[in-house]
């Protein structure tokens, strides 16, 4: 049962840390954003935290996956990385197709979901099972 229950902490500990990079990926974006409207820089940086963005969204994917045991539990998160990954691919589009008045409300949008989903797992425990505590 030791193992078990170490195992579903590591889990859950690699769905903290991956939604909590997608979050700090997420801000990193709209800083970028401003620094695009400011120097030549800009446009480099923002580039390359799309990517790291992306890339963190699918992470949240694998580790929400990863996280959820087949008949020990909801597979909301699975849900919700999903979204993200959605989001963050109409977010890309959006970005290459140069149409700021929908990229940047979906960019906010994202961010304030992200640190909800963030507090959300934070916050998480593992569940108490029947017999291991006394």
């Amino acid at each position: 049962m030791a193992t078990q229950t170490t195992a579903e902490q590591r889990s859950l500990t690699f769905l903290q840390v991956s939604v909590a990079l997608q979050t700090l990926a997420i801000f990193f974006q709209a800083v970028t954003a401003g620094v695009l409207l400011s120097s030549s820089h800009g446009e480099v940086l923002h580039s390359v935290g799309a990517r790291v963005m992306y890339g963190a969204s699918m992470l949240y994917v694998l580790a929400a996956i990863l996280a959820w045991r087949p008949g020990g539990g909801t597979p909301r998160p699975i849900l919700y990385a999903s979204g993200f990954l959605v989001l963050a691919s109409v977010q890309v589009v959006l970005g290459i197709a140069h149409v700021p008045s929908l990229h940047v409300p979906l960019g906010v949008l994202m961010f304030g979901l992200s640190v909800l989903a963030l507090g959300q797992v934070l916050t998480a425990h593992l569940p108490e099972r029947s017999g291991t505590r006394s």
